[in-house]
């Protein structure tokens, strides 16, 4: 049972519900099959990567008919929970690696998730216009923003100006950079206390 997630999101549906548990337990039986998560840090499931993905829906509340592109998304994280926890925003599952996708593609198959696309290839080939990108932990923030940055769409629809939400760890003054004007970085354990959390950040930019 997602017991962790439902503490800090209490307002779930009952669909809702079921499709993070189902999430939590077909994450384990493809990881065993092919690696999306480092195989000592699966037990953490919930916590380091199901939780750590929903921190971006702490920050900001999509509204109906946001379309989001996930750069990067390896297995599916951050898109797949968010696609669980806003079904009217579309969400784009783009990655390099086609076997790392085709996880995503099962799970968010298993998960009955119809507002999820997936891509396969060069995230910069990608034309389409975007309100917000998301990412974990693909590349350093400049370089993300100078690759999706066309992505971004210059209609707004939601309460926070379009842009790039990427999830993080560590020291970032050296890589915002220039960056930091039209930055904002937020601490996740402001959102989630447990000990995981400590040096994670959030740092939303916009186009």
């Amino acid at each position: 049972m997602a017991d962790i997630i439902n503490k800090y999101f209490s307002r779930l549906s009952e669909r809702q519900r079921e499709q993070f548990d189902t999430m939590l337990r077909l994450y384990p039986e493809w990881n065993a099959r092919i690696n999306v998560i480092s195989r000592k840090d699966i037990d953490n499931l919930e916590v380091n990567h199901i939780l750590h993905s929903l921190a971006i829906a702490k920050f900001h509340q999509f509204s109906p008919g946001t379309r989001v592109l996930d750069f990067g998304t390896g297995g599916g994280l951050p898109g797949l929970p968010l696609a669980v926890m806003f079904p009217d925003t579309t969400f784009l599952l783009a990655d390099r690696t086609g076997k790392k996708l085709k996880v995503a593609g099962e799970i968010a198959k298993e998960c009955g998730l119809t507002n999820v696309e997936l891509r396969h290839g060069d995230v910069a080939e990608i034309k389409e216009k975007f309100d917000f990108v998301v990412s974990r932990a693909v590349m350093p923030h400049p370089d993300l923003l100078k690759i999706c940055g066309k992505n971004i769409s210059a209609v707004q629809r939601n309460a926070i100006p379009n842009g790039l939400i990427a999830l993080k760890g560590g020291e970032l003054g050296a890589e915002l950079g220039h960056l930091s004007s039209r930055s904002e970085v937020v601490t996740i354990s402001n959102y989630f206390s447990e000990g995981f959390f400590k040096t994670k950040k959030l740092v939303y930019t916009t186009a």
